[in-house]
């Protein structure tokens, strides 16, 4: 990208993590009102008061472990599964009849959060290994497995292993997702410096070849190497070899290209018209609103570019006699920029051909600006009545002039 693109992602299972959190201490609560409400079916109540205590101090100063995958450890996970079983197999202890009766054990459904948290932390398969204790210890707590103790076991084993297979899925699609937004912004910085390749250097070649073979002589022959070398930078251009990095001026790491420092002032706006206003002359005329055509500094700055690569392509395709008209139109919505031309047209196909020739004026100079600017390019030609080019560009940019930097 031009300077360098800073995007912020949420990962997306963060709000499983917050889901969880609210989960454990949610069923912490529960947990102890159902005690409470049941404390006379204790033997023993205080190994229940003594267990949940410690089981509510244990959620509440743990919290934070679980508000992430980096906070949440394998040790932390294995301590906080170690106090969900103990729960279970202090049962018996409190209540003399939990073996013989189906009821709830003392951390009752905070069980299944230490599960789950297992899940997000390492999809499913840590999820199944989880579960699978649980299920051991509620057949060991109940000393045989019960119809309920079999319901209870296969809802928690099912349920953690959906969530973390959904859990790997959504970090597969992450890390998809984010691999396609590397290859889109590489395309983009490659596009262009490809179109800046196309604005200076591939002109200036191509000028010197035009020049050298009317001079002939020895002009001719250094006419012939700035062909030669014209060919071979357009077919490195075309071919997506072209460095998407430039050192900084001084050496330092200034970004990916260099240009850290001047992008951060690059979020001004720019008067449109004082860009194009260069190009009026003899034979070009420029047609402008009264009023200042404001845009984003670089949206104003590249679409100046596209109009200056327009007028290009009218010097030296339409012939030194040509003429050519500059039109501004400043809508509420989008900014309107026609380049029109007296010319003999393009023939119909050229525009492919010379694409697949390596030659990428239009292609990269004029429509790829206009949709890394989230505008549309429209270039209508008749063969004998000359070229227009329509270069629309909306107020709030889309692409490269909108994206932070």
């Amino acid at each position: 990208m031009a300077g360098r693109e800073r995007v912020v992602r949420m990962s997306v299972e963060q709000p499983l993590w917050r889901a969880l959190t609210a989960y454990r201490v949610l069923t912490l609560v529960y947990a102890a009102l159902l005690s409470g409400f049941g404390h006379t079916k204790y033997e023993r109540p205080w190994v229940a008061v003594a267990y949940l205590a410690c089981l509510a101090v244990w959620t509440l100063a743990t919290l934070p472990r679980v508000a992430n995958a980096a906070s949440c450890t394998k040790r932390f996970l294995g301590l906080d599964l170690t106090v969900a079983l103990a729960g279970i197999l202090l049962t018996p202890l409190a209540d003399f009849d939990a073996q013989s009766i189906d009821g709830p054990t003392l951390p009752s459904i905070w069980t299944a959060g230490s599960v789950l948290a297992f899940a997000l932390k390492g999809g499913w398969r840590w999820a199944a290994f989880a579960s699978t204790l649980v299920a051991v210890v509620n057949i060991i707590e109940r000393g045989e497995p019960s119809e309920d103790t079999f319901h209870n076991v296969v809802l928690v084993w099912v349920a953690s292993i959906a969530i973390g297979y959904v859990v790997e899925v959504a970090r597969a699609s992450e890390r998809t997702l984010a691999r396609a937004l590397e290859i889109e912004a590489a395309t983009r910085e490659r596009e262009r410096l490809a179109r800046d390749i196309h604005d200076s250097v591939l002109q200036v070649l191509a000028m010197v070849q035009r020049r050298g073979t009317a001079l002939g002589g020895e002009a001719a022959e250094l006419g012939r190497m700035a062909g030669e070398q014209e060919v071979a930078l357009r077919t490195l251009v075309s071919s997506g070899l072209v460095p998407t990095t430039r050192p900084s001026p001084d050496g330092a790491d200034g970004g990916e290209d260099g240009t850290d420092t001047l992008d951060a002032a690059r979020g001004d706006e720019g008067d449109l018209r004082a860009l194009l206003a260069p190009h009026a002359g003899s034979r070009v005329s420029f047609a402008e609103p009264g009023a200042p055509v404001l845009l984003p500094a670089d949206a104003a700055r590249e679409l100046a570019a596209a109009v200056s690569a327009a007028l290009d392509n009218v010097r030296v395709h339409a012939g030194p006699d040509a003429r050519a008209w500059i039109l501004v139109e400043d809508e509420p919505d989008e900014v309107i920029v026609t380049v029109r031309d007296d010319g003999p047209g393009i023939p119909e196909g050229r525009l492919d051909q010379a694409e697949g020739e390596g030659r990428l004026g239009v292609a990269l100079s004029i429509r790829g600006r206009l949709r890394d600017l989230g505008g549309t390019a429209e270039l209508i030609s008749v063969p004998g009545q000359g070229t227009e080019v329509e270069l629309k560009v909306p107020k709030v940019s889309r692409g490269k002039a909108g994206t932070a930097r």
